[in-house]
């Protein structure tokens, strides 16, 4: 079965509750391990085994001030290692975001996370979902946000993890799907 590692930072909640949507789509094809960012940047030792040994790894922060928190940056840096010995080249890579705003600089946090992956030598998985763009589209429609890099959420600043749209967590699930098949289809070679 495909390994699945999904690794995100999460400031209030919102971007953590994409990626269990993420690990929801991901787990019908592959096995998914959960690796949270802690407040200060940092994951638990055994995660870069994990890292290691996966088919794909998801990548997930929130959007900070047009890019990816600090933490996430963090955590970024001290990849080094395994950027040296080229642990991670050739497995599949995807990334989300959420930010308060429809736009909020969103696509710059999603090239950061497909920069980061390309310097890693890693394969870029995209949403593979259409937009809803007409004009019978409604906020809960999936990828109303009209995502392709990557899925993206706009939950507004006072919203509560709960209030989080279906339509936007229902994307983040569908797009850990596609990247679990695109894992499993890699995989056989």
């Amino acid at each position: 079965m495909a390994q699945i590692a999904i690794v995100y930072h999460s400031g209030y909640g919102h971007t953590r509750r994409m990626a269990k949507a993420v690990a929801e789509g991901a787990a019908r094809h592959a096995q998914v391990h959960d690796i949270e960012i802690d407040a200060e940047g940092n994951v638990p030792e055994a995660a870069w085994q994990t890292l290691q040994q996966a088919d794909a790894i998801v990548f997930g922060s929130p959007t900070y001030m047009g890019s990816v928190s600090w933490q996430f940056k963090k955590f970024a840096d001290a990849s080094s290692k395994a950027w040296f010995t080229q642990q991670w080249k050739d497995k599949l890579a995807a990334g989300f975001t959420n930010s308060a705003s429809m736009n909020g600089d969103k696509l710059s946090t999603l090239h950061y996370l497909m920069t980061f992956a390309m310097q890693h030598s890693m394969l870029w998985t995209g949403t593979g979902l259409m937009p809803s763009n007409s004009k019978a589209a409604t906020r809960n429609d999936i990828n109303y946000v009209a995502s392709f890099s990557g899925a993206m959420a706009a939950t507004p600043s006072d919203a509560s993890v709960d209030e989080m749209l279906e339509g936007d967590l229902r994307t983040a699930t569908l797009f850990g799907e596609r990247v679990a098949q695109q894992a499993v289809r890699v995989s056989r070679g």
